[in-house]
């Protein structure tokens, strides 16, 4: 008999979603992670906010916490390599994961990944611990687009990429 837990697994692999990995420097330490959670909470207000969803043991969670500052990176479809990396699935410390891929700092300081489609750089607003993820919103301090607008999809448990369909008469 199938669970909940399974159920809801499935059905979730089923929704593409773009792929970013999240970084933060400062007195918490340097650390990232690779996230399919990411999204905007708001354009307007005192500053555009958006929101990501990262698992409660994670090093990078923390250290964002401590830091009150971090760089939403939205990979570009080229970028397997670095959403693996920051995933863990080439083993190795957060130093050495940053070690293997080109970086710039944003106007925070916080690492921003060369080559990514978009980066936000953002003030950490606030943050509540669900069950097993911290939920972040953060404040966008500033964003860098790249000339290459595709993004990196990850859905039905594989990278994808989005395809223009054509339009219906």
């Amino acid at each position: 008999m199938e669970t909940l837990r399974a159920r809801f697994l499935e059905g979730m692999s089923r929704a593409a979603t773009f792929v970013s990995v999240a970084t933060t420097n400062g007195p918490g330490g340097l650390a990232g992670v690779t996230i399919s959670s990411l999204t905007s909470v708001a354009a307007d207000g005192e500053q555009p906010s958006l929101l990501a969803c990262i698992h409660h043991q994670s090093p990078a969670a923390a250290a964002i916490l401590a830091n009150r500052a971090f760089c939403a990176n939205l990979l570009a479809e080229d970028q397997q390599e670095v959403a693996n990396l920051f995933a863990g699935r080439a083993g190795g410390d957060h130093a050495q994961r940053f070690a293997k891929a080109a970086w710039a700092h944003g106007p925070l300081g916080q690492p921003l990944l060369a080559g990514a489609t978009a980066t936000f750089e953002c003030r950490l607003a606030t943050a509540l611990l669900w069950e097993t993820h911290h939920i972040i919103v953060g404040q966008v301090q500033s964003v860098h687009l790249s000339d290459a607008p595709s993004a990196l999809l990850y859905g039905q448990r594989a990278y994808r990429r989005a395809v223009h369909l054509p339009k219906g008469e």
